[in-house]
């Protein structure tokens, strides 16, 4: 009879960040923050959306459609800083992604005033309602396997979830005489994934292999760890689900998270 594999016999890739993944991770972090707090400060934190509804817009179910409006919003803000060539974040590079993507916008930062080499950021962009009770407080952030295998590639990859709390309220436009939705930012907040509590990640299995969770966005804990102590943490987190170490290591070797004999 074959004996069983078990996960801690296996030679699997052990992802080893550079030495000074901490610091550039908490200057991206440290930089998106920066950027939202000045943008709302400055007050170019609304979005004006204008329709031809009479009553203006329909805000039992308005979160249902805020998530693209504010990530269109944070990418253009993004680009506004860009368009400084001198912005003091050295912000040099800023690249919207497709929809599919694991992240919506992608930032580069140059590491030093005279430094041809950048801290590149994987920005994801969670809209929650301040107004609505729970609405986004547990999002789906990306699929297990996706984001096990980018840091197996990558092990300095950094991605960044970036929170909005927004609220929306409608104002009559005195030209139209139709109501025009405002849709206001008014809080940020923006985390490393891989420094998030074990506590405030949550596995779900209904879909794919399975999606990541923030348990509630709005209070988050960090922990510092290592990238391999992280995906430790992703497949702890999957072994714990109703899928186990079967489908896992089915993932493992089609994902080449396993070193080749």
């Amino acid at each position: 009879m074959a004996k069983q594999i078990d996960y801690k016999d296996l030679k699997l890739k052990v992802p080893v960040e550079s030495a000074d993944y901490d610091q550039c991770s908490t200057y991206v972090t440290g930089s998106v923050k920066d950027i939202m707090k000045t943008v709302i400060e400055k007050g170019d934190n609304k979005i004006v959306i204008n329709t031809n509804l009479k009553l203006g817009l329909p805000m039992e179910n308005i979160n249902k459609v805020a998530g693209p409006f504010v990530e269109s919003w944070a990418q253009e803000k993004f680009k506004d800083v860009l368009e400084d060539s001198n912005n003091k974040y050295r912000l040099v590079n800023v690249e919207n992604c497709e929809r599919l993507n694991m992240a919506d916008v992608i930032l580069q930062f140059k590491r030093e005033e005279k430094s041809p080499s950048a801290i590149t950021g994987y920005v994801d962009v969670k809209a929650t309602a301040e107004d609505i009770p729970n609405s986004g407080k547990a999002p789906n952030i990306t699929s297990f396997a996706r984001i096990r295998t980018a840091y197996i590639e990558d092990p300095d990859y950094i991605f960044v979830i970036l929170s909005l709390k927004h609220k929306v309220y409608s104002v009559r436009n005195k030209d139209t005489s139709l109501m025009d939705g405002i849709m206001e930012v008014v809080d940020y907040k923006a985390y490393d994934l891989k420094y998030l509590s074990s506590s405030d990640i949550s596995y779900n299995p209904a879909l794919g292999t399975g999606q990541l969770q923030v348990r509630d966005i709005h209070y988050v804990e960090e922990e510092k760890r290592s990238t391999r102590e992280f995906c430790q943490l992703l497949d702890k987190k999957f072994f714990a689900s109703k899928k186990g170490f079967q489908e896992w290591l089915s993932l493992a070797k089609s994902n080449e998270w396993i070193k080749d004999e």
